[in-house]
């Protein structure tokens, strides 16, 4: 499941084994393991953008020293925050969001409604940093359940059978739907082009493994899908993913409020990002960075408005 493996340059290597071990003494030595996700991932530049991680953690007592940002992050997961290295004259920066183990296994299961954690965790990732055996089966059945529950969820409102690649192509665009996302239509068909061979894997190793029916079988060259879900179940999965949209999207927002106060230049990295994927140039006004509780609403709303982000 954490087959997806950028290119090895013994360089970047190097500054991303620097960069986990500044983290882990960050939060004290309670990580227990780190995957690495996202563009960086795909791509195999780490200094190219943000590295994207997910520290996984015994628990957010043990993460923290203070108990404010230990209560955040187990009333609304995962907290997110920045860091950066700088390495042989070259500044490596990192977006990393931190997770308990529990909520972690909570998140991939199918009692979690929202797709923000299983969605995440059904996509490649890489394992970059595991602190002992156990921790390494913890994360393989995580990340396994969490394509299940990706699968469970999806099917109902896909077709029968069809390419597998059709089915995480689509998967996947019901669990962006759910959430604030600056990039443009499309993302997921590129992120399952680029990534075939992982979801090709991970299906074949669901074959038989939902609540419903469900086979993968070879036609030709293609590796295709058949799912039997129930009618009542069809019914009851559109509904669901009606309500995750609404639901989605304002858990968003309120993690985008919390992560102003947890991540250093939380409005320029979100600025950054909006102008990054949607091509529009975006120049905040004074008075958001001195008073963002009072005028981030107002500005937000006109950058939705003009498209910057759905």
């Amino acid at each position: 499941m954490t087959d997806a493996q950028p290119q090895t340059d013994p360089g970047n290597e190097r500054a991303l084994a620097a960069l986990l071990q500044q983290l882990r003494e960050r939060h004290h030595g309670a990580v227990n393991s780190i995957l690495l996700y996202g563009s960086c991932l795909r791509g195999g530049d780490i200094f190219d953008g943000l590295v994207d991680l997910y520290l996984v953690c015994d628990s957010y007592r043990t993460a923290y020293t203070g108990r404010g940002l230990a209560f955040v992050n187990w009333l609304l997961p995962p907290n997110v925050f920045y860091a950066e290295l700088e390495y042989e004259g070259k500044t490596l920066r990192s977006k990393y969001a931190l997770l308990s183990t529990a909520d972690f296994r909570r998140g991939c299961s199918t009692h979690w409604f929202e797709s923000y954690i299983w969605g995440r965790f059904a996509q490649p990732v890489r394992l970059v940093y595991c602190r002992d055996r156990s921790s390494r089966d913890t994360v393989e059945q995580c990340l396994l359940q969490a394509s299940r529950t990706f699968l469970q969820r999806a099917l109902p409102c896909l077709p029968a059978s069809g390419p597998v690649y059709d089915l995480w192509r689509d998967a996947l665009a019901l669990s962006y739907a759910t959430e604030l996302r600056a990039e443009r239509g499309g993302r997921a068909a590129e992120l399952v082009q680029s990534s075939l061979g992982h979801f090709a894997t991970v299906t074949r190793r669901l074959h038989g493994a939902l609540d419903f029916p469900f086979s993968v079988y070879e036609s030709g060259q293609t590796l295709n899908y058949r799912a039997e879900v129930p009618a009542y179940q069809r019914v009851l999965g559109r509904f669901n993913w009606m309500l995750r949209r609404v639901y989605g999207k304002l858990m968003s927002v309120l993690r985008l409020l919390k992560g102003l106060f947890t991540f250093d230049g939380g409005i320029d990295y979100v600025v950054w990002k909006l102008s990054r994927h949607s091509g529009q140039e975006v120049v905040v006004p004074d008075k958001v960075r001195r008073y963002p509780l009072l005028f981030m609403w107002g500005f937000f709303w006109r950058l939705y408005r003009r498209g910057a982000f759905r």
